[in-house]
Formats: C-alpha cells, sequence, structure tokens
C-alpha cells in the first residue's frame, strides 16, 4: 500500500496541528543529509578510480622489476668477461667473443626496450648518493673529497626508480 519510509496518511490526518514550517525543516535537512551523504560516496568513488589507474599504471611500468634485478648479474657477467678478454684471446676465440658483444647487445637492447638504463659513472665525476653506493672511502692524491676514483658495478634505473645503485669508490682527501 504505501512505502516503508512514507508516513501513513492516518499519522498525517492524525496531527491536524502539526506546522508545515517544521515539517518542510525536517525534510529539508533530510534532502541536506542525503545530498551530503550522495557528495561523499561520488567523491570516495572518484578517488578509488583514480587509486585503480595510478596502480595499473605503476604495475604496467614497474611489475617487472623483480625479473630486471634478477638479470642485472647476467649484464654485469657479460660485461666482465668482455672486458677480460685480452687482445690475444680475442683473436684465438674471436667468434666466442663475437657471441657474448651481440648476447650483450640483445640484453641491452631488452632493457632499453622496458625502460631499463645503465647508470655508468666514471672516475671524475661526483660522487651522487641517488644514484651511486659507496664501497670504500680512500684518499687519493690528485682528487677532491666526494670524487669518484674506482667503478666496480655499474648501476641501473627502471624509468625513473632506482633498481641498484653504481657501485664506487670515492676519495676522502681533503680540499688543500
Amino acid at each position: 500500500m504505501n512505502d516503508q519510509n512514507e508516513q501513513p496518511l492516518d499519522d498525517i490526518l492524525a496531527d491536524p496541528l502539526a506546522d508545515p514550517a517544521d515539517e518542510i525543516a525536517a525534510l529539508t535537512a533530510e534532502r541536506d543529509e542525503f545530498r551530503d551523504k550522495f557528495m561523499r560516496a561520488l567523491a570516495d568513488a572518484e578517488n578509488s578510480r583514480k587509486r585503480a589507474d595510478k596502480d595499473r599504471r605503476e604495475a604496467e611500468q614497474y611489475g617487472g622489476s623483480r625479473l630486471a634485478r634478477d638479470l642485472l648479474p647476467v649484464h654485469d657477467a657479460l660485461t666482465r668477461a668482455l672486458d677480460a678478454a685480452n687482445e690475444e684471446q680475442r683473436a684465438a676465440a674471436a667468434a666466442l667473443i663475437e657471441g657474448v658483444e651481440l648476447t650483450l647487445r640483445e640484453l641491452s637492447n631488452v632493457f632499453a626496450k622496458h625502460g631499463i638504463t645503465v647508470i655508468t659513472p666514471k672516475a671524475g665525476d661526483r660522487f651522487d648518493p641517488s644514484e651511486h653506493e659507496a664501497m670504500f672511502e680512500a684518499a687519493v692524491p690528485g682528487t677532491i673529497r666526494g670524487e669518484i676514483i674506482q667503478v666496480m658495478d655499474n648501476g641501473f634505473r627502471l624509468h625513473d626508480r632506482l633498481l641498484r645503485p653504481a657501485k664506487v669508490g670515492v676519495s676522502s682527501t681533503p680540499a688543500s
């Protein structure tokens, strides 16, 4: 017959002295309360949508970071193998060296495709704690404090996040 939220007709007719202004004020307050609840629910839904969109973008960009970290030692090993080969060994095993170079190049191409960049500091560069990890400090003549004196391992960055800092030795020679 009537909805549960509606006041039965008998109750309205039973109180002929009810002030219409009071009823209007009560209805206005109830409307305002429902409007506030609606606006809060709408804002909450929009925030949830934005948060889900941000999470999705981050998963696309950084979802493979664990796999990328696991592949960094492969890059290091291939680089060390090429650096260790002298001219005599390169001549004796030219095909092997070429295969290692091609493998390293392909790995570098895959890294680039997925937003992984190599951080390659050089001796003489300034130490940057956001990209480098100091493995040791040593006083080396002709250098200044905070200058990189040796590079042990390159670092890697995935888009704007550091995967692994470059491992370096840093000068502790005080400025003269």
